[in-house]
């Protein structure tokens, strides 16, 4: 029997309540990892969440940090924490496939420099984790761990299923367009998509390079602050706490429009009550809008050249092994015009900077911490889709970053979540606090409603 979901975990399931475990004493590295293989024991047959699970090479990395943590040294919060890679990043001695047959076999022989800063922090990468193919749209084997019936998201599907059902503790999962938003959405757990070039992207197959982001999943926002400050760059506002609770309210800028007329009536309703809560809990809301005309027709243009331009020689060398959609894909870029693209990259700056003036100058003239709005225009769909990064793809686009958590249940039980969007690197730590105030705020009141 697999164990409930749920989608606020208790202290003791995430990394902080693990590494509190281990360091008093009450666990180790080897028992947190067993309980992760009876997870996948559990669940992995029919969510088939994972490419490859390193059974062995896991444990021994185990039992080096629980020798470690014997003899005196620490690595830090992620001593002992299983990882799962998203299939499209370089894990030294396993195959990086992308979903992509003729590499099945393609083994790496260096780690990803994102994959060694978590070696050397104590982490234990236990494989990798499906990706749908080179990281595009097409339908991946992966399915949604709350109704298999419905989609896990994409392309980082197998990082959420997995992150959900406690096969691991976080994974890294990457993001073009909503990739890693809308899976964390769906499967409901948190999301982060760090700031565009904030993570090195060596050893990590490209998409679309002047939009692809690296970011990670995990069961809470403080889980996702921790594994962030080893994988990017540390930014300033960035206090170091994670441990105590903030209690300062922060000023959320609304989305309207858009934002509002494509949501579904679950996901309206949820929001609407979330930030109602938020409000009531002492948030500043303020109403706005943005620039959106032109936004996702420029993020396609981008997109569509820069995977053309990746794919082009390989699509005619193994047609056959490509799927529909990425197929689809090149072959409308290989027909961009370089006018366009050149608009399109123009545009993109220009974007950008009116996303930053917001957090600067709202309209009311009060600094926001964060842009909210819904994670996806609804609860996950069927198995046919990955999902619709309508909702997703201008902050992919103006290369801000991105926090995702839920905000509750759909009338048929299935997630539905929040997106805050945060300021610039310089300010990053305020996208922090507001997303940890916020998760404190909403999990409450979850709770509160439960009781």
């Amino acid at each position: 029997m697999t164990t409930p979901l749920k989608l606020y975990p208790d202290a003791d399931e995430t990394i902080e309540g693990v590494g509190r475990a281990l360091r008093a004493g009450r666990t180790t590295c080897a028992a947190v990892l067993e309980h992760c293989f009876r997870q996948i024991d559990l669940w992995d047959d029919r969510v088939h969440a994972w490419v490859f699970v390193d059974r062995a090479g896991a444990m021994q990395q185990a039992r080096e940090r629980d020798a470690e943590l014997k003899a005196g040294r620490d690595r830090g919060p992620l001593h002992g924490i299983p990882i799962g890679i998203k299939d499209i990043i370089d894990v030294a001695g396993l195959p990086t496939a992308a979903g992509f047959r003729p590499w099945r076999d393609q083994v790496a022989v260096a780690d990803a420099p994102l994959v060694g800063a978590l070696r050397e922090a104590g982490a234990v990468i236990m494989g990798k984790t499906v990706t749908t193919q080179f990281a595009w749209i097409d339908p991946p084997a992966t399915r949604n761990p709350w109704n298999t019936e419905r989609t896990p998201g994409g392309s980082s599907s197998g990082s959420a299923a997995a992150v959900a059902t406690g096969m691991c503790l976080a994974a890294i999962g990457t993001q073009t367009g909503g990739s890693i938003i809308r899976p964390a959405a769906f499967c409901g757990v948190c999301g982060y998509k760090l700031e565009w070039l904030s993570v090195q992207t060596e050893g990590v197959i490209p998409f679309a390079p002047s939009l692809d982001h690296i970011g990670l999943l995990a069961r809470s926002v403080g889980d996702l602050v921790l594994v962030a400050r080893v994988i990017g760059d540390r930014p300033r506002g960035d206090d170091g706490q994670c441990d105590g609770e903030e209690t300062r309210a922060p000023t959320l800028y609304r989305l309207g429009g858009l934002y509002h007329d494509r949501c579904e009536p679950a996901m309206a309703s949820a929001y609407t009550g979330a930030m109602q809560r938020l409000a009531d809990a002492g948030a500043r809301v303020v109403e706005g809008s943005l620039p959106l005309d032109e936004v996702h027709w420029s993020h396609r243009v981008i997109m569509a050249s820069e995977a053309a331009a990746g794919h082009e020689r390989r699509l005619t060398e193994h047609r056959a092994d490509y799927r529909p959609r990425i197929r689809e894909l090149v072959e409308e870029g290989l027909k961009i015009r370089a006018v366009d693209y050149t608009r399109a990259q123009d545009h993109r700056i220009e974007f950008s900077i009116d996303v930053t003036d917001t957090f600067a100058y709202p309209e009311t003239g009060t600094e926001a911490q964060a842009i909210a709005l819904p994670a996806a225009p609804g609860p996950a769909p069927g198995p046919e889709t990955t999902g619709d990064a309508l909702f997703n793809s201008p902050w992919s686009f103006s290369g801000h970053p991105v926090v995702c958590l839920p905000i509750g249940l759909s009338p048929d039980g299935l997630p539905l979540s929040l997106q805050l969007v945060g300021p610039e690197l310089n300010r990053q730590g305020d996208l922090y606090a507001a997303a940890r105030w916020c998760e404190r705020v909403l999990k409450s009141a979850a709770r509160r409603t439960e009781g």
